[in-house]
């Protein structure tokens, strides 16, 4: 069972259903998209009693837990309880993402490269020492945002605003109670994705997520408009850096405060003229990076996702295509703020034509058997090539096919490389 409703979740279906050991897929709450491969369970992916209940009733092997929250939640922890299989962090474990302040934290004391600096709680204190900082610096909610707790801060004034959106408008809820000041980093971002059985980890090809929603990286914010991998210019030499650096000290920092991390790590990176550096983690799989990722996995990802479960990655062999992929997020007009929702799509059949592309639903619904929009992100349009130009051709020609009223994308993805 997949819990979660988004591209992501869709990616990691598809995959699943690929694997000749899996027999039945269902999928909690799922989308129009995931139907084509799961039954879908009518339970919100936040209701995690009757989530576990239904596991356990139907003779779930392994439940796959999408969203950062239901790991912050303890869905892990839950699903443990009753001796069922999960793949996914517990809620100390998780803590890597719910909290950038234990992450930033941990990372000091581990030695892991990452960016100076301080937490606070207190809004006159934070508002203080903004006034001795050098410019840019980074302003984020400590808890989850759905991506969208991070601003960047060219001047004092920005910080300022930042600021009090976060402790005192509370726009992004309890998340911004408390705030990790940061200095700004400047290089290129990269996202590493990594298995992990507690002790072992298996590294992804390196993917490059675009946040901004226009081109050129400028609009606010958004859960994330398009991914490529692997990324160009990422050595070998380089994915060993990370792994020896970032992911295996964080394993060891986690096994020894007793929270062993099992799942799927994902440091977001920026690569500085001093080596890379932690922006942040996650505790889970990235949408849409995994939208990417799953074109390019060759191995049995139910076994690979069995054995993190069970502790047994070592003997695991995790195996890539050696191809590109990208995906373009077709978005509704007005996202990442209001937006309508119960628009017709059209396209789909023609879009998918190419034997190359797949399109994953994010935010569809299907009303009176009409697919209709249902969520800012709206469909991941991926494709896959020999090289990373042939991926991004396929990808806008793709997404060029589906109609929606309002539909947006950023036209720039993979430019910086393929152009």
């Amino acid at each position: 069972m997949v819990i979660g409703s988004g591209g992501r979740e869709h990616a990691l279906v598809w995959k699943l259903a690929q694997s000749p050991s899996v027999k039945k897929i269902y999928c909690a709450p799922g989308n129009p998209g995931i139907a084509r491969q799961a039954e879908r369970v009518d339970i919100a992916a936040g209701d995690l009693a009757r989530l576990r209940d239904f596991a356990a009733a139907h003779a779930v092997d392994l439940t796959v837990v999408g969203p950062d929250d239901c790991l912050a939640a303890g869905a892990a922890d839950l699903f443990a309880q009753r001796g069922l299989r999960v793949f996914g962090p517990t809620r100390e474990a998780a803590r890597l993402e719910w909290s950038k302040s234990f992450a930033k934290e941990l990372m000091r004391e581990a030695g892991i490269p990452t960016a100076d600096f301080a937490t606070f709680t207190d809004h006159d204190a934070a508002s203080e020492f903004l006034r001795s900082r050098p410019y840019p610096l980074v302003v984020k909610a400590s808890g989850l945002a759905l991506g969208k707790g991070v601003t960047v801060c060219r001047s004092r004034e920005e910080a300022e605003r930042a600021l009090r959106a976060a402790m005192v408008d509370r726009a992004f809820g309890d998340a911004g109670c408390e705030v990790v000041i940061e200095e700004f980093l400047e290089g290129d971002e990269v996202s590493v994705h990594a298995f992990c059985d507690g002790a072992t980890a298996r590294l992804f090809p390196p993917a490059r997520d675009h946040k901004a929603l226009l081109d050129g990286g400028r609009g606010p914010n958004t859960g994330g408009m398009g991914t490529y991998a692997p990324v160009p210019g990422i050595d070998e030499a380089m994915m060993a850096e990370i792994e020896r650096t970032v992911v295996a000290p964080v394993l060891r920092a986690m096994a020894g405060r007793g929270a062993p991390f099992r799942g799927c790590l994902y440091p977001g990176l920026i690569r500085t003229a001093a080596g890379f550096k932690v922006l942040e983690f996650n505790a889970r799989f990235g949408d849409p990076e995994t939208q990417s990722l799953m074109r390019l996995l060759a191995s049995d990802l139910a076994e690979v996702l069995l054995a993190c479960a069970e502790g047994r990655l070592t003997g695991t062999r995790v195996a890539w295509s050696g191809r590109s992929a990208a995906c373009l997020v077709a978005a509704s007009g007005g996202y990442p703020g209001a937006y309508r929702k119960g628009l017709a799509i059209t396209g789909l059949d023609r879009a998918e034509a190419d034997p190359d592309v797949v399109v994953f639903h994010a935010g569809t619904a299907l009303r009176d058997g009409v697919l209709v929009t249902n969520g800012g992100r709206v469909l991941g349009v991926s494709a896959v090539a020999d090289a990373l130009p042939g991926a991004v051709a396929k990808c806008y020609a793709a997404i060029g096919r589906i109609g929606f009223d309002g539909k947006q994308y950023r036209t720039d993805i993979g430019g910086e490389v393929t152009a």
